[in-house]
């Protein structure tokens, strides 16, 4: 049953670089007809309506948040000149990579993606939209709950807040400050082969101007939802609320002036109702056999974590191998318990273990940083896609994304980070 799931990666990879028009008009079709069979198996077959349920609620949650902040950043508008410099767009990608830990990988990149394809439209390439996924949708966010929704999980799991800040930051530094450097000689080769007058241009003093600025209101009352749990749906009621408020008062001229509408999140919404249906046998695989892997080290669990949040929703990657860790290290909590510190039972052992609490920074780091791989690794990762395909910019295509960028940049900085930490 984890046929579909390979066959709609297969399709989302390869149709559109060989039949592309077909895919254009036949990939709804597609996404629910796989969904539909792998549905249809847990509830005809295995008789697991609850499992459908939760995944469906999970769905739900997913789209609501994204569609939102799509919504409310589309209603903020950031006037930049074109032909940014090197250096420019340097500091832009540092600015997101912190934003994200404040915003969330997804607020971030639906906020500044925009101005980042305006900042850089006299010379767009490939590189400038999969870097901005790197370390902006990906990386960025390895340093809060916030940032991330596996360190949200992990958070709710009873992980204090500023815990991964405070044993993550070394190898969120590196990894970022590598892509950077990537980047900047990506777009520094790229820019010198600019016309003399764009580079003239782009060297010249800029002002910055924003519209829209009342959205930001909404886009708060959107990252206070994402901590509620209680009442039921009272989050999503929220989100969608503060989308719907945003869409009807922000002035048209600004919703012209970003080219919004709504086909990017639509895409999204049909690809991964197909993604998450057809990715649970998957994910029941890996949770059901995690206890016969061999057992957890730094290293199985970066790799491991991080290779299935490659192409698996990262999220429940991290409750699956987080559940393995626990069992592994399955001490008594009456240490830790002792030296008065509030803590969830399922993280006892992680406050009075040290192995265990490198073990849970190489999952952290994993889950996080591998989203990046593919299109799929992570929910903004597609978004960002869609809205820069949107607006024609040169965006690679699903292998193109791996072959061109993944290997030669991503994955270097991942190997980097395992050799000096979890090896």
């Amino acid at each position: 049953m984890i046929v579909p799931f390979g066959l709609l990666l297969t399709t989302i990879a390869l149709a559109p670089l060989f039949f592309g028009s077909w895919w254009n008009r036949h990939y709804p079709k597609v996404a629910v007809a796989l969904g539909t069979i792998t549905v249809a198996y847990y509830l005809i077959g295995l008789q697991a309506a609850p499992r459908v349920v939760e995944t469906a609620k999970e769905y739900f949650s997913f789209i609501c948040l994204v569609g939102s902040l799509f919504v409310v950043s589309g209603g903020i508008h950031v006037g930049v000149r074109g032909g940014a410099t090197p250096r420019e767009n340097l500091v832009l990608l540092g600015m997101g990579a912190l934003l994200s830990n404040v915003l969330g990988t997804t607020g971030a990149s639906m906020l500044l993606i925009r101005p980042w394809i305006r900042m850089n439209r006299f010379r767009l390439a490939a590189h400038h939209v999969v870097f901005f996924i790197f370390i902006v949708s990906n990386v960025g966010g390895a340093l809060t709950p916030i940032g991330d929704p596996p360190l949200f999980l992990g958070y709710l799991k009873g992980v204090p807040f500023w815990w991964v800040a405070e044993h993550c930051w070394p190898m969120w530094a590196v990894a970022l400050g590598v892509l950077l450097t990537f980047f900047f000689l990506v777009d520094s080769l790229n820019f010198r082969r600019m016309p003399p007058e764009i580079q003239t241009q782009a060297r010249q003093a800029d002002s910055w101007t924003f519209q829209g600025c009342t959205n930001l209101l909404f886009l708060g009352v959107i990252l206070g939802a994402v901590f509620l749990e209680h009442p039921r749906l009272l989050r999503e009621g929220l989100m969608l609320g503060a989308a719907v408020g945003s869409y009807f008062t922000t002035p048209k001229p600004i919703h012209h002036a970003n080219a919004f509408n709504f086909h990017p999140v639509k895409e999204v919404a049909i690809l991964f109702v197909g993604i998450f249906a057809t990715m649970m046998p998957a994910l029941d695989w890996l949770e059901a056999n995690a206890s016969r892997f061999a057992a957890p080290t730094p290293t199985s669990f970066f790799w491991g974590s991080g290779t299935l949040s490659s192409v698996l929703d990262n999220a429940p990657t991290y409750l699956s191998f987080l559940s393995l860790g626990l069992g592994a290290f399955a001490a008594p909590a009456t240490a830790a318990q002792a030296s008065g510190v509030p803590i969830h039972p399922e993280v006892a052992v992680l406050l009075g273990d040290p192995s265990f609490a490198r073990l849970l920074v190489a999952l952290s780091m994993g889950a996080v940083f591998f989203g990046a791989n593919t299109y799929i690794g992570n929910g903004p990762n597609f978004m960002v896609k869609a809205i820069a395909e949107e607006q024609r910019c040169p965006t690679p295509s699903f292998l193109g994304y791996i072959f061109r960028f993944t290997i030669p940049f991503m994955l270097p900085t991942l190997a980097l980070i395992w050799w000096l930490f979890f090896r």
